[in-house]
């Protein structure tokens, strides 16, 4: 299967490539960076993983995505945006791994959807998904009666928040109790707040260090307490994932589908 990856030369898109590389099946047949990148032209092989492959790095996206079978897309919300369009264009996969993404532009990755197969997740690894698998589920046996607070912890580069995978725990709670996640959320607490409203989704933020990724989902009742949390030790599994999701759009109608479809969950 032909793999290109747009951002290829990103701390993630290193990743991308090495996981492509030894993946079977996969073919890793090109990468893209934004132009004025000082690594155009670079070997993605060498970038990857010090072994020189022969493909350098484009700036032409669109002649990555007419030869490619499927394109992984982990860079920034309006990048990702262009190269759904692209996808749309040519009918090619994509799976998405970028996050802060907004409702609109979810509603521009639907509307492409219907012309590619398209896989979105916050997160890609597989203990993410059950968690929110998880989520779900307690949510709807537990009821109104359990408080929920979704907590996570990211390095200090981290850009967005709360992250795209605390944002799937509390829309997966939201849709256990069948609430509108919109409508429920309490993203921050500052100075005198009153008491906590009662059906809300509460979430915390922390950033600091090199913290790869933790999440923990609480559900806080009368006198007792159930947090699930998932701790990520290395960014290599998100690219396994990612690559697994790329194999698994063989074949698949256009839509947009997620990693818990991936995993048959």
């Amino acid at each position: 299967m032909k793999i290109g990856i747009v951002g290829c030369a990103g701390r993630m898109g290193r990743m991308l490539s090495a996981a492509a590389l030894e993946t079977e099946g996969a073919e890793l047949i090109g990468g893209t960076e934004a132009p004025g990148s000082p690594h155009i032209d670079s070997d993605i092989g060498k970038l990857a993983t010090g072994e020189p492959l022969g493909i350098k790095v484009g700036v032409d996206a669109a002649h990555l995505f007419a030869a490619a079978d499927v394109v992984l897309e982990f860079t920034v919300p309006a990048a990702t945006l262009a190269h759904t369009h692209l996808a749309a264009e040519y009918g090619v996969a994509m799976v998405i791994g970028t996050t802060g993404l907004s409702d609109g532009d979810m509603e521009i990755i639907s509307e492409a959807s219907g012309k590619a197969v398209i896989v979105h997740a916050g997160n890609m690894s597989l203990g993410v998904n059950l968690l929110v698998s998880l989520a779900e589920q307690v949510a709807r046996a537990l009821g109104s009666d359990f408080d929920i607070e979704v907590l996570e912890m990211h390095h200090k580069h981290k850009i967005d928040a709360p992250s795209g995978t605390a944002l799937m725990l509390g829309k997966a709670a939201a849709l256990g109790r069948g609430v509108d996640h919109a409508d429920s959320v309490v993203m921050s607490r500052e100075g005198y707040t009153g008491e906590r409203p009662d059906g809300t989704i509460g979430y915390a933020t922390l950033r600091g260090g090199n913290v790869v990724g933790e999440h923990s989902l609480i559900f806080a009742g009368p006198d007792e307490r159930i947090e699930i949390t998932h701790k990520a030790a290395d960014r290599a599994l998100f690219a396994r994932g990612a690559i697994r999701a790329a194999m698994w759009t063989e074949g698949q109608a256009p839509g947009l589908y997620t990693m818990c479809d991936v995993l048959g969950l």
